[in-house]
């Protein structure tokens, strides 16, 4: 199983940003995948998740209405449109899926929001 963060940055306030996470390994499309965050100091929180088809989502509170999750199936990649982007935004964010009883991590992207 692998899973392959990609399109972190800096970024100013207000801006936006589009993350992907590249998935192989496993049957991408049978399964729900998610996006967390790990701000430094603090514990790694949910961020967006998404169910196998694509039709069902869930956001964490701090990012309802800024943030959108999707996927594409035919390419196993998840996407994280990052919208409105506020330097609390600022983190390591991970591509994540549990398998059975396993939880499965990407390594990680960093954003930044600065000006």
């Amino acid at each position: 199983v692998q899973l392959v963060e990609s399109g972190g940055g800096l970024v100013q306030p207000g801006g936006s940003l589009r993350l992907s996470c590249a998935a192989s390994g496993f049957t991408f499309s049978t399964l729900r995948t998610s996006w967390y965050r790990q701000a430094p100091g603090k514990e790694r929180e949910l961020v967006a998740g998404i169910s196998s088809g694509g039709r069902n989502t869930n956001y964490g509170d701090s990012v309802k209405g800024r943030f959108t999750i999707s996927r594409d199936n035919t390419k196993n990649t998840l996407y994280l449109q990052m919208d409105s982007l506020e330097p609390e935004d600022t983190a390591v964010y991970y591509c994540y899926v549990r398998i059975g009883f396993v939880n499965y991590w990407g390594q990680g992207t960093q954003v930044t929001v600065s000006s």
